[in-house]
């Protein structure tokens, strides 16, 4: 049984190389890269602070060349949504590191392997892994694969907006009411709390849900749903 397990775990392994774009030379590197702090030593977090400069760097060069008319303001605005925690969690679960991240009991029964911060930092671990591993440049091409699709429908105006400022200003310079937030319920015990808040936009009728782990995140959740109903079908027939 345990020789089957190991099996399984190398297959795993490999198939999320193969997702990755990328085949390491030492196996331990990986290993540490998705192994959370509250599993084992070693674990992450060195490879998460050396990842996080890796990208960091890998992603300014990257926007800097696809977008050459853009000044220093935007593309700072740029990177910091390309690096964001969720931005980073998403490749993260698209990379399936969910099913390979090694947590504690606790974090296990919490669900640490879904939870954002737990997710980017092993994402970024990871690309500290293969700078270890290859060097910059090697890091670089990884990071290029995943991140140059992810150009091809950005739209320019919206970026380093939140969705509540993207609505205010929509419905502003249309000189319409802003709209309403209100909470309709909290859910969970005090340090683990749901929100659920709506967003009213008369002028529209419309009338969204949004969820979040504070009011402020469920107000944002709210208003990019309305500001998707409002927006983005007249945009896309400019």
């Amino acid at each position: 049984m345990p020789h089957g397990v190991m099996q399984t775990d190398n297959q795993f392994l490999v198939a999320f190389c193969n997702r990755l774009g990328y085949a390491f030379g030492d196996s331990k590197l990986l290993q540490a890269a998705l192994t959370h702090r509250s599993h084992s030593t070693p674990h992450n977090e060195r490879l998460e602070f050396l990842g996080d400069a890796v990208l960091n760097c890998a992603i300014a060069g990257l926007i800097y060349k696809s977008f050459p008319d853009l000044p220093e303001g935007h593309l700072s605005r740029l990177r910091a949504n390309f690096v964001n925690q969720a931005a980073l969690s998403n490749i993260a679960l698209n990379l399936q590191i969910d099913k390979l991240i090694k947590l504690g009991e606790g974090e296990l029964r919490s669900g640490g392997a879904h939870r954002p911060s737990i997710l980017a930092n092993a994402f970024e671990a990871v690309l500290g892994a293969i700078y270890l591993d290859s060097g910059f440049e090697q890091a670089e091409q990884v990071i290029s694969m995943l991140y140059l699709p992810l150009f091809q429908n950005i739209d320019l105006k919206s970026q380093g907006k939140d969705p509540k400022t993207l609505l205010q200003e929509h419905l502003q310079s249309r000189k319409l009411a802003l709209p309403e937030y209100s909470v309709v319920s909290t859910t969970g015990k005090a340090h683990k709390q749901k929100f659920q808040v709506e967003c009213m936009i008369p002028s529209f009728n419309i009338r969204t849900i949004g969820e979040g782990a504070s009011r402020r995140g469920a107000e944002q959740a709210a208003a990019k749903l309305a500001y998707e109903k409002i927006c983005l079908p007249h945009e896309s027939q400019l």
